[in-house]
Protein backbone atom coordinates (compact mmCIF):
# COMPACT_ATOMS: atom_id res chain seq x y z
CA UNK A 1 0.00 0.00 0.00
CA UNK A 2 1.07 3.57 -0.61
CA UNK A 3 1.27 6.15 2.21
CA UNK A 4 -1.50 8.32 0.73
CA UNK A 5 -4.11 5.56 0.94
CA UNK A 6 -6.49 6.02 3.88
CA UNK A 7 -6.96 3.62 6.78
CA UNK A 8 -10.40 2.50 5.66
CA UNK A 9 -9.03 1.34 2.33
CA UNK A 10 -6.18 -0.46 4.09
CA UNK A 11 -8.60 -2.40 6.25
CA UNK A 12 -10.91 -3.16 3.32
CA UNK A 13 -8.12 -4.51 1.14
CA UNK A 14 -6.68 -6.57 3.97
CA UNK A 15 -10.08 -7.99 4.81
CA UNK A 16 -10.79 -8.77 1.16
CA UNK A 17 -7.59 -10.77 0.87
CA UNK A 18 -8.26 -12.49 4.19
CA UNK A 19 -11.78 -13.45 3.16
CA UNK A 20 -10.95 -15.04 -0.20
CA UNK A 21 -10.56 -18.64 1.07
CA UNK A 22 -14.21 -18.62 2.15
CA UNK A 23 -15.23 -21.40 -0.22
CA UNK A 24 -16.06 -24.71 1.38
CA UNK A 25 -13.60 -26.56 -0.84
CA UNK A 26 -10.31 -28.20 0.06
CA UNK A 27 -8.30 -24.98 0.18
CA UNK A 28 -10.80 -23.27 2.45
CA UNK A 29 -10.81 -26.16 4.91
CA UNK A 30 -7.02 -26.22 4.97
CA UNK A 31 -6.93 -22.55 5.97
CA UNK A 32 -9.52 -23.08 8.69
CA UNK A 33 -7.49 -25.94 10.12
CA UNK A 34 -4.42 -23.76 10.23
CA UNK A 35 -6.41 -21.07 12.01
CA UNK A 36 -7.52 -23.62 14.56
CA UNK A 37 -3.94 -24.24 15.55
CA UNK A 38 -3.33 -27.56 13.74
CA UNK A 39 -0.18 -26.14 12.18
CA UNK A 40 1.66 -24.24 14.93
CA UNK A 41 4.52 -23.02 12.74
CA UNK A 42 4.59 -19.22 12.85
CA UNK A 43 5.99 -16.68 10.37
CA UNK A 44 8.77 -14.38 11.54
CA UNK A 45 8.02 -10.80 12.54
CA UNK A 46 7.94 -8.40 9.59
CA UNK A 47 9.70 -5.00 9.71
CA UNK A 48 7.58 -1.94 10.40
CA UNK A 49 6.93 0.17 7.29
CA UNK A 50 4.97 3.40 6.82
CA UNK A 51 1.66 1.63 6.33
CA UNK A 52 2.16 -0.42 9.50
CA UNK A 53 2.87 2.72 11.49
CA UNK A 54 -0.22 4.43 10.04
CA UNK A 55 -2.34 1.47 11.08
CA UNK A 56 -0.77 1.50 14.55
CA UNK A 57 -1.52 5.21 15.02
CA UNK A 58 -5.13 4.70 13.94
CA UNK A 59 -5.49 1.81 16.38
CA UNK A 60 -3.94 3.88 19.18
CA UNK A 61 -6.60 6.57 18.69
CA UNK A 62 -9.38 3.99 18.86
CA UNK A 63 -7.98 2.30 21.96
CA UNK A 64 -6.95 5.58 23.59
CA UNK A 65 -10.59 6.61 23.37
CA UNK A 66 -11.60 3.49 25.32
CA UNK A 67 -10.14 4.97 28.53
CA UNK A 68 -12.14 8.14 27.91
CA UNK A 69 -15.38 6.23 27.25
CA UNK A 70 -14.80 4.11 30.35
CA UNK A 71 -14.41 7.13 32.59
CA UNK A 72 -17.75 8.52 31.41
CA UNK A 73 -19.69 5.23 31.56
CA UNK A 74 -18.46 4.36 35.07
CA UNK A 75 -20.69 7.13 36.35
CA UNK A 76 -23.72 4.84 35.89
CA UNK A 77 -22.44 1.31 35.32
CA UNK A 78 -20.30 -1.01 37.50
CA UNK A 79 -17.18 -2.56 35.93
CA UNK A 80 -18.44 -6.05 35.02
CA UNK A 81 -21.68 -4.78 33.50
CA UNK A 82 -19.80 -2.11 31.56
CA UNK A 83 -17.36 -4.66 30.13
CA UNK A 84 -20.26 -7.00 29.29
CA UNK A 85 -21.97 -4.19 27.38
CA UNK A 86 -18.75 -3.48 25.54
CA UNK A 87 -18.07 -7.01 24.34
CA UNK A 88 -21.68 -8.04 23.70
CA UNK A 89 -22.48 -5.02 21.53
CA UNK A 90 -19.18 -5.47 19.71
CA UNK A 91 -20.05 -9.13 19.17
CA UNK A 92 -23.29 -8.23 17.39
CA UNK A 93 -21.51 -5.74 15.15
CA UNK A 94 -18.70 -8.15 14.30
CA UNK A 95 -20.98 -11.10 13.49
CA UNK A 96 -23.10 -8.81 11.32
CA UNK A 97 -19.96 -8.01 9.28
CA UNK A 98 -19.03 -11.72 9.11
CA UNK A 99 -22.45 -12.61 7.71
CA UNK A 100 -22.45 -9.62 5.38
CA UNK A 101 -19.15 -10.78 3.88
CA UNK A 102 -20.31 -14.42 3.71
CA UNK A 103 -17.15 -15.59 5.44
CA UNK A 104 -17.02 -19.32 6.11
CA UNK A 105 -17.45 -20.10 9.80
CA UNK A 106 -15.14 -22.95 10.91
CA UNK A 107 -16.51 -25.98 12.74
CA UNK A 108 -13.15 -27.17 14.02
CA UNK A 109 -13.35 -27.39 17.87
CA UNK A 110 -9.71 -26.33 18.07
CA UNK A 111 -10.57 -23.00 16.47
CA UNK A 112 -13.32 -22.32 19.01
CA UNK A 113 -11.10 -23.41 21.87
CA UNK A 114 -8.48 -20.98 20.59
CA UNK A 115 -10.84 -18.01 20.38
CA UNK A 116 -12.15 -18.86 23.85
CA UNK A 117 -8.60 -18.55 25.20
CA UNK A 118 -8.19 -15.28 23.29
CA UNK A 119 -11.48 -14.05 24.73
CA UNK A 120 -10.15 -14.60 28.21
CA UNK A 121 -6.67 -13.19 27.63
CA UNK A 122 -7.58 -10.26 25.40
CA UNK A 123 -11.03 -9.30 26.74
CA UNK A 124 -12.24 -10.77 30.01
CA UNK A 125 -9.13 -10.40 32.16
CA UNK A 126 -7.64 -7.09 30.92
CA UNK A 127 -10.94 -5.28 30.31
CA UNK A 128 -12.23 -6.04 33.81
CA UNK A 129 -8.93 -5.16 35.48
CA UNK A 130 -8.52 -1.86 33.64
CA UNK A 131 -12.14 -0.77 34.06
CA UNK A 132 -11.98 -1.55 37.79
CA UNK A 133 -8.68 0.33 38.09
CA UNK A 134 -10.32 3.43 36.62
CA UNK A 135 -12.64 3.56 39.61
CA UNK A 136 -9.48 4.32 41.62
CA UNK A 137 -7.05 6.08 39.25
CA UNK A 138 -7.37 8.45 36.28
CA UNK A 139 -7.81 7.26 32.71
CA UNK A 140 -4.51 8.92 31.81
CA UNK A 141 -2.51 6.97 34.40
CA UNK A 142 -4.25 3.73 33.42
CA UNK A 143 -3.28 4.34 29.78
CA UNK A 144 0.34 5.07 30.73
CA UNK A 145 0.64 1.84 32.75
CA UNK A 146 -1.04 -0.08 29.93
CA UNK A 147 1.85 1.00 27.73
CA UNK A 148 3.98 -1.67 29.42
CA UNK A 149 2.22 -4.30 27.29
CA UNK A 150 5.02 -4.56 24.68
CA UNK A 151 7.54 -5.17 27.44
CA UNK A 152 5.60 -8.18 28.69
CA UNK A 153 4.99 -9.31 25.11
CA UNK A 154 8.70 -9.37 24.29
CA UNK A 155 9.45 -11.44 27.37
CA UNK A 156 6.59 -13.86 26.69
CA UNK A 157 7.47 -14.13 22.99
CA UNK A 158 11.10 -14.90 23.91
CA UNK A 159 9.98 -17.81 26.07
CA UNK A 160 7.09 -19.12 23.95
CA UNK A 161 8.28 -18.73 20.34
CA UNK A 162 11.25 -19.58 18.16
CA UNK A 163 11.02 -16.53 15.89
CA UNK A 164 10.89 -13.60 18.33
CA UNK A 165 13.83 -14.09 20.60
CA UNK A 166 14.95 -11.29 22.90
CA UNK A 167 18.10 -9.61 21.55
CA UNK A 168 20.47 -7.49 23.61
CA UNK A 169 18.98 -4.31 22.14
CA UNK A 170 15.42 -5.37 22.98
CA UNK A 171 16.49 -6.49 26.46
CA UNK A 172 17.94 -3.02 27.11
CA UNK A 173 14.70 -1.46 25.86
CA UNK A 174 12.64 -3.68 28.16
CA UNK A 175 14.76 -2.71 31.16
CA UNK A 176 14.41 0.97 30.32
CA UNK A 177 10.67 0.57 29.88
CA UNK A 178 10.21 -1.08 33.26
CA UNK A 179 12.40 1.66 34.68
CA UNK A 180 9.64 4.04 33.62
CA UNK A 181 7.18 2.01 35.68
CA UNK A 182 9.47 2.35 38.68
CA UNK A 183 9.51 6.11 38.17
CA UNK A 184 5.70 6.16 38.17
CA UNK A 185 5.55 4.18 41.41
CA UNK A 186 8.58 5.89 42.91
CA UNK A 187 6.65 8.58 44.74
CA UNK A 188 3.38 7.01 45.94
CA UNK A 189 0.43 9.39 46.06
CA UNK A 190 -1.53 7.20 48.48
CA UNK A 191 -0.54 5.03 51.41
CA UNK A 192 -3.58 2.81 51.08
CA UNK A 193 -3.54 -0.68 49.61
CA UNK A 194 -6.03 0.39 46.94
CA UNK A 195 -3.64 3.15 45.91
CA UNK A 196 -1.13 0.49 44.84
CA UNK A 197 -3.59 -2.24 43.91
CA UNK A 198 -5.28 -0.31 41.10
CA UNK A 199 -2.04 0.44 39.18
CA UNK A 200 -0.94 -3.16 39.77
CA UNK A 201 -4.22 -4.32 38.21
CA UNK A 202 -3.35 -2.42 35.02
CA UNK A 203 0.08 -4.07 34.93
CA UNK A 204 -1.57 -7.47 35.28
CA UNK A 205 -3.88 -6.53 32.41
CA UNK A 206 -0.84 -5.59 30.33
CA UNK A 207 0.66 -9.00 31.04
CA UNK A 208 -2.57 -10.64 29.87
CA UNK A 209 -2.52 -8.55 26.68
CA UNK A 210 1.05 -9.70 26.10
CA UNK A 211 0.00 -13.34 26.37
CA UNK A 212 -2.85 -12.69 23.93
CA UNK A 213 -0.53 -10.98 21.45
CA UNK A 214 1.69 -14.05 21.27
CA UNK A 215 -1.11 -16.61 21.41
CA UNK A 216 -3.03 -14.79 18.66
CA UNK A 217 -0.32 -15.50 16.10
CA UNK A 218 -2.02 -18.82 15.34
CA UNK A 219 -4.89 -16.89 13.74
CA UNK A 220 -2.67 -15.34 11.07
CA UNK A 221 -4.52 -17.13 8.23
CA UNK A 222 -8.01 -16.48 9.60
CA UNK A 223 -10.07 -13.47 8.46
CA UNK A 224 -9.50 -10.93 11.25
CA UNK A 225 -13.20 -10.14 11.59
CA UNK A 226 -13.96 -13.81 12.24
CA UNK A 227 -11.35 -14.11 14.96
CA UNK A 228 -12.55 -10.92 16.63
CA UNK A 229 -16.18 -12.04 16.51
CA UNK A 230 -15.37 -15.42 18.04
CA UNK A 231 -13.22 -13.80 20.72
CA UNK A 232 -15.83 -11.27 21.84
CA UNK A 233 -18.53 -13.98 21.74
CA UNK A 234 -16.52 -16.15 24.12
CA UNK A 235 -15.82 -13.28 26.51
CA UNK A 236 -19.51 -12.26 26.46
CA UNK A 237 -20.56 -15.77 27.48
CA UNK A 238 -17.99 -15.80 30.28
CA UNK A 239 -18.96 -12.35 31.54
CA UNK A 240 -22.72 -12.80 31.55
CA UNK A 241 -22.96 -14.99 34.68
CA UNK A 242 -20.32 -12.89 36.47
CA UNK A 243 -22.25 -9.69 35.82
CA UNK A 244 -25.53 -11.27 36.96
CA UNK A 245 -24.05 -12.61 40.20
CA UNK A 246 -21.87 -9.64 41.16
CA UNK A 247 -23.60 -6.54 39.76
CA UNK A 248 -27.25 -7.64 39.61
CA UNK A 249 -27.81 -5.18 36.73
CA UNK A 250 -31.61 -5.23 37.04
CA UNK A 251 -31.21 -3.14 40.21
CA UNK A 252 -29.17 -0.45 38.44
CA UNK A 253 -30.73 2.94 37.59
CA UNK A 254 -31.47 3.80 33.97
CA UNK A 255 -28.22 5.09 32.42
CA UNK A 256 -27.95 8.66 31.18
CA UNK A 257 -27.63 9.62 27.52
CA UNK A 258 -23.93 10.33 27.91
CA UNK A 259 -23.39 6.86 29.37
CA UNK A 260 -25.30 5.21 26.53
CA UNK A 261 -23.27 7.11 23.93
CA UNK A 262 -20.04 6.25 25.75
CA UNK A 263 -20.93 2.54 25.79
CA UNK A 264 -21.78 2.62 22.08
CA UNK A 265 -18.48 4.33 21.28
CA UNK A 266 -16.70 1.90 23.60
CA UNK A 267 -18.20 -1.11 21.82
CA UNK A 268 -18.33 -0.09 18.17
CA UNK A 269 -15.21 2.07 17.78
CA UNK A 270 -12.83 1.01 20.55
CA UNK A 271 -13.71 -2.68 20.27
CA UNK A 272 -15.36 -3.82 17.01
CA UNK A 273 -13.48 -1.54 14.60
CA UNK A 274 -10.33 -1.68 16.69
CA UNK A 275 -10.17 -5.48 16.59
CA UNK A 276 -10.54 -5.55 12.83
CA UNK A 277 -7.49 -3.33 12.65
CA UNK A 278 -5.75 -5.24 15.46
CA UNK A 279 -5.74 -8.57 13.65
CA UNK A 280 -4.88 -6.95 10.33
CA UNK A 281 -1.73 -5.51 11.92
CA UNK A 282 -0.99 -8.82 13.64
CA UNK A 283 -0.91 -10.52 10.23
CA UNK A 284 1.13 -7.74 8.67
CA UNK A 285 3.77 -6.97 11.29
CA UNK A 286 3.78 -9.66 13.99
CA UNK A 287 2.96 -9.78 17.69
CA UNK A 288 5.84 -7.72 19.09
CA UNK A 289 5.41 -4.90 16.59
CA UNK A 290 1.64 -4.89 17.08
CA UNK A 291 1.87 -4.39 20.83
CA UNK A 292 4.00 -1.28 20.30
CA UNK A 293 0.66 0.47 19.76
CA UNK A 294 0.28 0.71 23.53
CA UNK A 295 3.11 3.24 23.63
CA UNK A 296 0.99 5.52 21.45
CA UNK A 297 -2.30 5.01 23.32
CA UNK A 298 -1.39 7.25 26.32
CA UNK A 299 -1.02 10.27 24.04
CA UNK A 300 -4.64 10.25 22.87
CA UNK A 301 -5.88 9.09 26.29
CA UNK A 302 -4.08 11.93 28.05
CA UNK A 303 -5.34 14.53 25.58
CA UNK A 304 -8.93 13.35 26.10
CA UNK A 305 -8.57 12.96 29.87
CA UNK A 306 -6.94 16.33 30.49
CA UNK A 307 -8.93 18.20 27.85
CA UNK A 308 -12.44 16.89 28.58
CA UNK A 309 -12.39 15.18 31.98
CA UNK A 310 -10.26 17.70 33.87
CA UNK A 311 -7.68 15.11 34.89
CA UNK A 312 -4.30 16.18 36.25
CA UNK A 313 -1.06 14.28 35.69
CA UNK A 314 1.74 14.34 38.24
CA UNK A 315 5.29 15.08 37.11
CA UNK A 316 6.35 11.51 37.96
CA UNK A 317 3.69 10.17 35.58
CA UNK A 318 4.89 12.32 32.69
CA UNK A 319 8.54 11.43 33.35
CA UNK A 320 7.64 7.76 33.66
CA UNK A 321 5.79 7.86 30.33
CA UNK A 322 8.83 9.51 28.73
CA UNK A 323 11.11 6.76 30.07
CA UNK A 324 8.74 4.08 28.77
CA UNK A 325 8.77 5.86 25.40
CA UNK A 326 12.56 5.82 25.48
CA UNK A 327 12.40 2.06 25.91
CA UNK A 328 10.20 1.92 22.81
CA UNK A 329 12.76 3.81 20.75
CA UNK A 330 15.46 1.38 21.85
CA UNK A 331 13.29 -1.67 21.11
CA UNK A 332 12.37 -0.23 17.72
CA UNK A 333 16.07 0.23 16.87
CA UNK A 334 16.01 4.01 16.48
CA UNK A 335 18.40 4.76 19.34
CA UNK A 336 20.41 1.53 19.31
CA UNK A 337 20.19 0.34 15.72
CA UNK A 338 20.81 -3.29 14.92
CA UNK A 339 24.47 -3.85 13.95
CA UNK A 340 25.07 -4.39 10.26
CA UNK A 341 26.36 -7.84 9.36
Amino acid sequence: MLPHENTTRLISLDMELSSRPKHRGIDGQRNLSTAGGLQPKQPPTQPMDRVSWLMLISLSILWGGSFFFTEIALGDLPPLTLVLCRVSIATMVLWWVVLLRDIAIPRDPKFWAGVAVMGGLNNLIPFCLIVWSQTQITSSLAAILNATTPLFTLLIAHIATDTEKLTLRKAIGVLIGFGGVIVIFGVPTSGTEVGLLAPAAVLLAAFSYGCAGVFGRRFATTPPILTAAGMTSASSLMLLPLSIIVDQPWHLPVPTTSTILAVLGFATLSTALAYILYFAILKRAGASNLLLVTFLIPVSAILLGVGFLGEVLLAQHIIGMAVIGLGLLVIDGRLLPKPQT
